[in-house]
């Protein structure tokens, strides 16, 4: 039998790299960090235990990149979606709804997430962070930055406090009222992306030339008197 070419191995690394980065997801997510040892992380993947050490350093580096796939998976999929948009408000209002919605849909594992960026390491610049980093970029560039070297640490460092004050332990804000504010920061309508509940809360987020839901309704009572 001949040897495997380049290629085919290298495929062949990717899906075991793959597979270990979503068996942490799962695993995160279901037991939570601590409980989550690499044996079984390598179990869940079906891989072998050194295969783990040798894609990445440490179980925090670990999750940290199998969470930034999960970002840019979840990130890519709503950019993308149908009807696909290359309107820069639009996909600057799915980016806000997709990250947002990480920490309502997956509170464990984006608060474990949260706490090893805050630990010593910080971001671990590995492949999984860089399409994240790419797509946010870009989208920041879509929607008419003059400067995406300076707005885009700003998207960034936005996105990651409003899913900390989602996820805060017993003081969590309202995600519609996160994204509300985060909307009104970027003059985005509040029908883009996919609004969670129709009216914005309070009438707050309002997109250029809109007037609140409030204000229009006090116009029409005082035309009605």
């Amino acid at each position: 039998m001949s040897p495997r070419s380049a290629s085919v191995n290298e495929e062949l690394r990717r899906r075991s790299r793959e597979r270990l980065l979503q068996a942490t997801v799962e695993l995160v997510a279901e037991r939570g960090y601590e409980a989550t040892t690499l044996a079984d992380i390598a179990d869940r993947a079906g891989s072998a235990r050194g295969l783990v050490s040798y894609y990445f350093p440490g179980k925090r580096q670990l999750l940290q990149s199998a969470v930034h796939r999960l970002m840019h998976l979840t990130l890519e999929a709503a950019l993308e979606r149908e009807p696909r948009s290359e309107d820069g408000r639009e996909r600057l209002a799915r980016a806000i709804d997709a990250i947002l919605g990480l920490a309502v849909e997956q509170p464990l594992l984006m608060r474990t997430h949260m706490a090893g960026i805050l630990q010593a390491e910080g971001f671990v610049q590995g492949p999984e962070q860089q399409r994240l980093a790419f797509l946010l970029r870009d989208t920041v560039n879509r929607y008419g930055s003059r400067d995406v070297d300076a707005d885009y640490p700003l998207l960034r460092a936005l996105l990651m406090g409003a899913v900390f004050a989602v996820l805060l332990p017993g003081v969590p804000m309202a995600p519609a009222r996160l994204r509300a504010e985060l909307f009104q920061r970027y003059g985005l309508d509040w029908e883009l992306g996919v609004p969670p509940g129709g009216q914005p809360p309070g009438g707050t987020a309002v997109g250029p030339g809109q007037s609140s839901p409030k204000s229009s309704s006090k116009s029409s009572s005082k035309s009605s008197k």
